[in-house]
């Protein structure tokens, strides 16, 4: 069927399964700030405005980046390079996708509404960092760090101590682990003049680097679920997750970039939920 394919393709070009990663920070905030279940009306809200900011921001990257992808051999099949998706399809996804996101954070609260087109910003602003600096991979970071954020303000609009604690621990967490990405492009990277760490300091600095963000992850992670009055239930959960990224490094080497996709996409994507998890079992826990 046209409409299956087509959805497909779209879902292949903003990457659906990877909405893994920012969308139980955004569900942690918003339980954070309830002190329990926030909602249905909040839970849903929440929702379309996640999944419509990063459907913005990956087609917007992938609009933005489509001559890297076209000579980068590894992005070669990416539906906008291959012609599955056109151009114009894909300025009109854009543009669809961020009304979508104005009009959910509108059903918020006005200081959602307010802050709608700074959150769009940063997401498209990203997509041209990597031909300016080196610290692109916390530009990332620093947008995926608004999802607790936006969680907590879609509840409580009010800015608190534990939110600007996840904002940290995830903005280093992404960063740690799209540098770790970002080495397989390093050869190409540093031929096009981009700017990724790895491609401008070497392969080996870059690990040392995407390691010690996560050292600093771990730290603030403990440190929100402190602030947030989360008991030693979430703090073992938060340090079981430190290790968990600490085996991240040992399956990455300068010379061995082989395992690079489990470390990237399975054992982030479990850091995310369980980090969701251990916010609702500890809150449920103090209920009792």
């Amino acid at each position: 069927m046209p409409f299956a394919k087509d959805l497909t393709a779209v879902c292949r070009m903003i990457k659906i399964e990877h909405s893994v990663f920012a969308l139980p920070f955004a569900y942690a905030g918003a339980f954070l700030a309830a002190g329990g279940w926030p909602g249905l009306w909040n839970m849903l809200i929440l929702t379309i405005a996640m999944v419509a900011v990063r459907s913005f921001a990956m087609a917007f990257n992938r609009y933005a980046d489509l001559d890297i992808d076209s000579d980068n051999p590894r992005t070669q099949n990416r539906p906008l390079v291959t012609g599955e998706i056109s151009t114009r399809f894909t300025l009109v996804f854009i543009g669809a996708t961020a009304l979508i996101f104005v009009a959910a954070c509108a059903l918020m609260n006005p200081l959602c509404l307010l802050l709608s087109p700074v959150a769009l910003g940063l997401s498209a602003f990203y997509s041209f960092c990597k031909r300016l600096t080196r610290w692109c991979h916390f530009v990332l970071g620093a947008v995926l760090g608004l999802a607790p954020v936006a969680g907590w303000l879609c509840v409580d609009p009010v800015l608190t101590l534990p939110a600007v604690l996840l904002f940290f621990g995830v903005t280093f967490w992404v960063a740690g682990f799209d540098i770790l990405y970002a080495c397989q492009d390093s050869d190409f990277d540093a031929g096009r003049g981009l700017h990724s760490m790895p491609a401008r300091l070497g392969i080996a600095c870059a690990l040392e680097i995407s390691t010690m963000s996560h050292v600093v992850t771990g730290v603030f992670f403990l440190l929100a679920g402190w602030s947030a009055g989360l008991s030693w239930l979430y703090s073992l959960i938060a340090l079981a997750v430190w290790v968990v990224l600490m085996v991240e490094h040992k399956l990455v080497r300068p010379d061995d970039l082989s395992r690079v996709n489990v470390a990237f996409f399975t054992l982030n994507g479990f850091i995310s939920v369980a980090l969701f998890a251990g916010v609702v079992l500890d809150l449920a826990l103090r209920g009792q």
